[in-house]
């Protein structure tokens, strides 16, 4: 086991122990002190060296995991996976003399609601996973159980027409990028959306892909504002990251006109596609350009990071071009989170799940409006996902309201990091996230967040 650098926790302040703990590991990885790879103690044994409770130590640990910057395996450990240099952390809250200290509430984007998820049928999927016998070979394509359990969801939650030899098992949406990335010739240009989604961004560029900006608007990706001399377009038309704002039917069939006319690919990063509350989805373009489009989906948003699984439906050329690079270079995702969600969805408890998760994250939605209208307010994005965008007037009043609601026990998320570049053009407002915190935590929470809001008008 490697050990970690000394850390000091400071039982006076106001931030909570967790919050100082995940700060001291992030930093010491971001430092150098952790490297990647690094195994972390347990969550007991570090439990018993700080001297606190295991909760602080788990809760730390969830952060990272969520965050990115740790990867798990059951039975096996937590493992550093590095820093995410394109997309900071925000600072934890700051105290203020004479201010009664209060826990943080994140109200940030990007971590799935636990609360929903059903321990006990967790907990059943992960003896089921257990209780299958060695593998006896590597599957450079993936747990065929697995698979079998992603074709069938995707045809009845996402209406993907697709079989089980069509999915490839990836380690996440952005370990996926970067497989395929690494397929382009050095130095192909990609366009993304800005603002985006900055750790596919950081993995397009780790590949050595020139990442060109596009903009979005309320119809998302704007496909006109695409240039000439493409490899490739990474989106996420389902509710895009960060505005939460579905791409229009005319534009989908605008991108993969193009796509097929100019002979790049469409990397469809399928953000919150199980995740809406109103009408039905709109086709993916996975479906109308099956030819053109890699669908990327993930579970670390509808159940845990802790599976560290994903999946990837593509074209037969681009498929067989992965398969051949995982084959030479035995890099390919592990199976165990593979056959977890494989038991989840063989038993039904991942469909019962969804239908948890979207009628939770659905009335969640409504409360933030709510709070957030009270306070002269408006909410932007399609009632989807886990996330609403509150525009502001500038830079300046964004940041000032993040660090008024920190001071106020509240962790916010400014639109401005999201955007790939400083400068014209470069929006302000509020990424609010709902699906972290317990349904108490977030109705305790929203009052302060409405005054906060109020204050800055």
């Amino acid at each position: 086991m490697t050990g970690i650098p000394p850390v000091v926790l400071d039982r006076s302040s106001g931030i909570p122990l967790a919050a100082q703990l995940a700060d001291a590991l992030r930093a010491a990885a971001s430092g150098g002190g952790l490297r990647p790879g690094d195994r972390l103690p347990s969550t007991r044994e570090l439990a018993a060296a700080l001297r606190v409770s295991r909760t602080v130590t788990s809760a730390a640990y969830d952060q990272l995991l969520a965050e990115g910057w740790a990867g798990g395996r059951r039975g096996v450990g937590t493992f550093v996976l590095g820093a995410v240099p394109s997309a900071p952390v925000a600072p934890s809250p700051p105290t203020v003399a004479g201010e009664p200290a209060r826990a943080l509430v994140d109200l940030r984007a990007g971590s799935p609601c636990l609360e929903v998820l059903d321990r006990a049928a967790w907990r059943r999927a992960w003896r089921a996973a257990g209780d299958q016998p060695p593998d006896p070979r590597a599957e450079d394509a993936g747990d065929p159980g697995f698979r079998a359990a992603v074709a069938e969801h995707l045809l009845r939650h996402r209406g993907l027409v697709a079989g089980p030899d069509d999915v490839l098992a990836t380690a996440g949406t952005s370990a996926a990028v970067g497989e395929v990335a690494r397929l382009l010739p050095p130095g192909s240009r990609v366009a993304v959306e800005d603002p985006g989604y900055s750790r596919a961004v950081a993995a397009l560029r780790d590949a050595g892909i020139e990442v060109v900006r596009v903009p979005v608007d309320d119809d998302g990706l704007v496909v006109d504002a695409l240039p000439d001399g493409l490899a490739a377009v990474y989106c996420t038309p389902a509710h895009q990251f960060p505005t939460g704002r579905r791409m229009s039917a005319a534009r989908r069939l605008d991108l993969v006109a193009r796509a097929r006319a100019e002979g790049w690919w469409v990397l469809e990063d399928d953000y919150d596609g199980e995740l809406r509350f109103d009408v039905a989805p709109l086709p993916l373009l996975g479906a109308l350009g099956p030819d053109v489009v890699v669908h990327l989906g993930t579970s670390s948003k509808i159940l845990s990071p802790t599976l560290g699984v994903g999946w990837l439906v593509a074209p037969v050329p681009l498929r067989a071009e992965l398969l051949a690079r995982r084959t030479a270079t035995a890099m390919r995702p592990a199976r165990a989170g593979q056959r977890v969600l494989a038991a989840l969805a063989g038993s039904g408890d991942l469909s019962r799940h969804l239908r948890r998760l979207r009628r939770e994250m659905a009335g969640r939605r409504e409360l933030v409006r709510a709070a957030v209208t009270a306070a002269g307010r408006v909410v932007e994005g399609d009632p989807a996902g886990a996330h609403v965008l509150v525009p502001l007037e500038d830079v300046a009043t964004e940041e000032a309201l993040i660090g008024h609601a920190a001071r106020r026990g509240l962790g916010l998320d400014g639109l401005g990091r999201h955007h790939l570049a400083a400068g014209p053009g470069r929006r302000a407002g509020l990424v609010l996230g709902y699906a972290a915190p317990t349904r108490t935590e977030l109705v305790d929470a929203l009052p302060e967040l409405t005054d906060v809001l109020g204050a800055h008008r």
